[in-house]
């Protein structure tokens, strides 16, 4: 038997095997840490939203930096500003919306709730942190497979493919002059990616257009379509938006994209994405828009890479 006490307040004695099946029942992901923020339980619904099992992390710090955790502006909260830190200092419980790093190197953004756990006698032995994807994964699932029946998918990322996005994209030049519904368009290059696949070989350099490609579908709206284009180049269609939402929107993805990483034989490789973003104008066609995005991309590698570039 263990007595379950969160924020001071005894819940009930339960039985331990009582307690793993019941928090292992929860949709959202779950874990806890001692005072040192060492992982001490990691539920199944933690697993499947990391993609790390509970042998991978339980044992380990927090401060090991093995989720790292950021937030809306890049910083590393793992490091510096760990909300389960501070409750375990003062004991006041708080919510966050963060992303957290998935195993297969994109990050996932998750709603953050964390508790203090405390002992019989009221001192604070650790926390808890409950955590919920708050990505369009449903929306994104059911795309896929229309993509699939209709063969439009591009199989290794799972994105639609370019003649796909072709279609999409004269299909909202249409809507444009219809109803006046205005949109904004990515065009996307990952950067020095022939180094990668040189260096590391084309295994890593596949991982990686993955990873990149599940960054945008699990930050996307669910009316945003990604795509991949060809090669290491990717197309996004931004629905119903302002220019300032285009490039604030276009600048968290390069971020977060700068901030993610995949393991590689023992080490972290990182790689960091070009990006030309613009609104479609009234007289636009595919062939002009696109053009137009290609060309601010790649102002955007003269500049140095790393960067949006609007116009």
């Amino acid at each position: 038997m263990c007595e379950m006490r969160i924020k001071g307040t005894r819940i009930m004695h339960i039985d331990k095997d009582l307690f793993v099946k019941i928090v292992d029942s929860l949709h959202d992901g779950l874990y806890i840490v001692d005072r040192d923020r060492k992982i001490s339980y990691w539920n199944r619904a933690a697993e499947q939203i990391s993609g790390f099992k509970a042998d991978e992390v339980v044992g380990l710090h927090c401060s090991d930096n093995i989720l790292t955790h950021v937030d809306s502006e890049g910083k590393q909260l793992c490091l510096d500003g760990c909300p389960l830190e501070k409750v375990i200092q003062d004991g006041k419980p708080r919510e966050v919306e963060i992303y957290m790093h998935h195993k297969d190197g994109h990050r996932v953004p998750v709603s953050v709730r964390v508790s203090s756990l405390t002992d019989h006698t009221g001192k604070i032995i650790g926390g808890i942190e409950l955590f919920t994807d708050i990505s369009n994964q449903n929306a994104n699932s059911l795309r896929v497979k229309e993509l699939e029946k209709l063969a439009l998918l591009d199989p290794l990322t799972q994105l639609a493919n370019r003649s796909y996005m072709d279609k999409m994209i004269q299909i909202r030049l249409e809507e444009k002059k219809r109803l006046k519904v205005p949109f904004g368009l990515f065009f996307i290059d990952i950067d020095f990616f022939k180094n990668i696949n040189d260096e590391y070989g084309h295994d890593a350099g596949d991982r990686v257009l993955r990873y990149i490609a599940r960054t945008f579908a699990v930050h996307s709206r669910p009316f945003d379509v990604y795509g991949r284009w060809g090669g290491e180049e990717f197309v996004g269609i931004i629905r119903n938006i302002t220019v300032q939402d285009l490039e604030a929107f276009g600048n968290r993805l390069r971020m977060l994209i700068e901030r993610s990483y995949i393991s590689n034989e023992g080490n972290r490789l990182h790689v960091t994405v070009s990006i030309g973003a613009t609104m479609v104008k009234d007289d636009d066609i595919v062939e002009t828009l696109i053009k137009r995005a290609d060309t601010l991309m790649y102002e955007s590698k003269k500049a140095g890479r790393n960067r949006l570039t609007l116009g």
